[in-house]
């Protein structure tokens, strides 16, 4: 599918249709990959690694050290290699993505009897009720085809007492900042990362993807409304980027 046809500036991907835009979005990430990681740490002037930090930190790995962690729509493996690199942690890491070329473009950044890359899909994901020590998503739920039902499978397999934690872009809610930041989104970020990537419409769809998903406080009542207890959310550098955190009671 030519990459030109998939996104526009204004509109996200038939959200309503959860089987083509499930389809579409594997197809531009898998297109990507090659230049992602490269694109996450410019776009984001680096501050991207210091977000992911917070929520590695907000995952209370510690109480669990040897545990089987998930990292959801994990991506090139960013965060499944930066927590298998924490200090103490003992336990196995299961990155799971439904576009391999993401996975693949992930290896060699951990040890593989460490971190797992599995290819799946978030709303089916291959793994026992209650398995996971804790789970944690960033920057890939809004792209969830379904994100309640997302939500749900996430729940799912996360053993009583652990957390879902996730990292999400959000849009600030000072006015000046607010405008600032929708120049650099809507007009810099997609010319500069169609430019790098070469697939100018993946870069037009990250900031209406971000436009189009909930606010962090409906996002907040998604997450308790699949049975997440403590739910909590905090904003990050203005308001950019949000880390919310839910416990399976």
């Amino acid at each position: 599918m030519p990459m030109n046809d998939v996104a526009t500036p204004h509109a996200p991907l038939l959200p309503g249709d959860r089987a083509t835009k499930r389809t579409v979005v594997r197809g531009m990430f898998s297109a990507i990959a090659p230049r992602y990681d490269l694109l996450n740490h410019l776009l984001s002037f680096n501050v991207d690694r210091a977000w992911r930090r917070r929520a590695i930190a907000e995952l209370r790995w510690e109480r669990a050290p040897h545990g089987a962690y998930l990292d959801l729509c994990a991506g090139t493996l960013d965060v499944a290699a930066m927590l298998s690199k924490q200090p103490g942690f003992g336990g196995r890491v299961l990155g799971a993505d439904f576009a391999e070329p993401m996975l693949r473009a992930g290896r060699g950044k951990a040890a593989g009897d460490v971190v797992t890359p599995i290819v799946a899909d978030a709303l089916e994901l291959p793994f026992p009720n209650g398995s996971a020590a804790g789970a944690i998503v960033a920057f890939g739920i809004r792209n969830v085809s379904d994100l309640d039902a997302g939500l749900r499978e996430v729940h799912r397999v996360l053993a009583r007492g652990s957390r879902l934690v996730i990292l999400e872009f959000s849009t600030p809610r000072q006015p000046l900042v607010r405008a600032l930041y929708h120049l650099y989104f809507h007009r810099v970020l997609p010319v500069v990362g169609g430019i790098v990537s070469g697939h100018p419409a993946a870069y037009r769809y990250l900031p209406s993807s971000v436009a189009h998903f909930p606010a962090e406080e409906e996002l907040a009542e998604r997450m308790r409304a699949t049975g997440l207890a403590d739910v909590r959310w905090t904003s990050l550098s203005f308001g950019i980027a949000a880390i919310h955190v839910g416990m399976k009671p």
